[in-house]
Parts: C-alpha cells; structure tokens; sequence
C-alpha cells in the first residue's frame, strides 16, 4: 500500500501548479492534503476513482484537509472531540478494516509564539486520540505536524531555537508522541540522513539552497513498524512551500 500526504498551501492554486500531474503519477491509494484553504464543490477536482473525505475550517481560504482514498473507510471522524479544535478542520481519522489512517495539520505556533499555548494544548488532545486509536488497532498517521523534532530535522537549528516549530516545548511533545508508541518512519530507515527537508520558507532562495524543515511526517504504531517498506520525500515536487512526502507499507 502507498499513502502519499502533501500540505498544499492552497488547493486552488496547486491545482494550476501541477498537482494533478503528481497525483496521476504516483498512484497513491491514499492521498492526504493539508491546508486546502477551501470548502469541497468550490473547484471540480475530478479525481475518478477515489472516495473524498473532506475537513474545512468554518474561516474561508483557511487550515483545512481531505483524503482522497481509493479503499472506502468503514467509518470517518473529524477533529478531535472538543469543541475548541473543531473549527478549523485539522484532522481526518478514517478507520479502515486493519488500521486507522489520521490525516493532520497541527496548528502552527505563529511568530512570538502568540499561540504556543494552544498548539501545546491541542497537541495533548491530539495525542491522546492517537492512544485511543491506537488501543484498537494499529495506527497511520500523517501530515503537516508543524514541528522540526531534532536538529538534524533543519539546516539552522542554533538559530532557531525558540522559532516556532524549534521550540523546546513543541519538541518535548513531539517526543511524547513517540514515546507513546509511534514510530517517525522517515527516521526509523533513515536515522541519520542529513538535508532531507519538506518545508522551505519562500525568502531568501532557501529552497534552491536547500535551507529547509522535516515538518511533515509519516508515523506509525510501533507494532507495525517492521511493515514499513519505504519512507519517501518527493522534494523535486514543486507547488508548495512544502512537497509530498509518501510512505510504503505491506498493509
């Protein structure tokens, strides 16, 4: 099975950018994107053969995610079971016969950290819904989960300390996580794999000089983990400030 996740930053736009094209020719049964920035019927994406499962923010051109899977779910959640997380259409939970796929967009910690304390609380919640899937069966989870985990996951950690998405409460969750039974595939085949970014900012050239964040990721319950079969970075995949990333697993 291939799953492929890509926070778009704007379906609208990426569609005029060759978004097609790479879903075409990767042939994912799964596809999740985050940061749709828009409501499903606003544009025709045609995409045959594929059941759509879609979260929007209640806010217009805003957050945002869908599923696009060729294998229909058996049941579908949205968000996290509060109130307070359910507004800006962050996280898809699709349960299929022998897993759980959860499709998220962790929210970001915004310059001066003005919403650390919120991204630090949702974190908690999500993390806890993962435990609670987790305890059933086992476990997929991906997206844009806006936190660079090691330094070796960005070109400048020195300098980023503090930055959101390098804070050192943003990591120690992180770490939580996995701790709590998920494995980081991309590290589990690649643990000391220097440069492998999915997310460059759009100053300063960074993305030609490879000056970027892992922010995106593939985990999975630990217990699977010898299922995994190939953990991928599509970083060639333009359209995006971020590019695709895939996994591949004997599910």
């Amino acid at each position: 099975m291939k799953i492929v996740s890509w926070n778009v930053n704007g379906l609208r736009a990426s569609l005029n950018e060759g978004f097609i094209q790479f879903f075409n020719s990767v042939e994912a049964d799964i596809f999740c994107i985050q940061e749709t920035k828009m409501q499903q019927g606003q544009v025709d994406i045609g995409l045959e053969g594929y059941e759509e499962y879609w979260n929007s923010a209640v806010k217009k051109g805003y957050s945002g995610t869908a599923v696009f899977s060729r294998i229909k779910a058996d049941s579908v959640s949205f968000d996290l079971g509060k109130e307070e997380h359910s507004s800006e259409g962050r996280v898809i939970t699709l349960e299929y016969r022998d897993f759980y796929l959860v499709n998220a967009y962790a929210p970001n910690a915004q310059r001066g950290l003005t919403r650390l304390d919120y991204r630090l609380m949702w974190q908690d919640d999500f993390c806890s819904h993962l435990k609670s899937l987790d305890a059933k069966k086992p476990v997929i989870v991906c997206g844009d989960l806006n936190v660079a985990h090691q330094e070796i996951d960005l070109k400048n950690p020195k300098s980023n300390v503090n930055n959101a998405g390098f804070t050192p409460q943003e990591r120690e969750k992180m770490s939580e996580l996995l701790d709590a039974g998920f494995i980081d595939t991309f590290r589990y085949l690649n643990p000391d794999k220097e440069g492998a970014y999915t997310w460059w900012s759009y100053r300063s050239n960074a993305r030609a000089k490879n000056i970027g964040w892992r922010i995106d990721y593939f985990l999975v319950s630990e217990r699977i983990k010898d299922l995994i079969q190939d953990a991928l970075i599509y970083s060639d995949v333009m359209g995006s400030d971020h590019c695709p990333i895939g996994l591949v697993i004997s599910l």
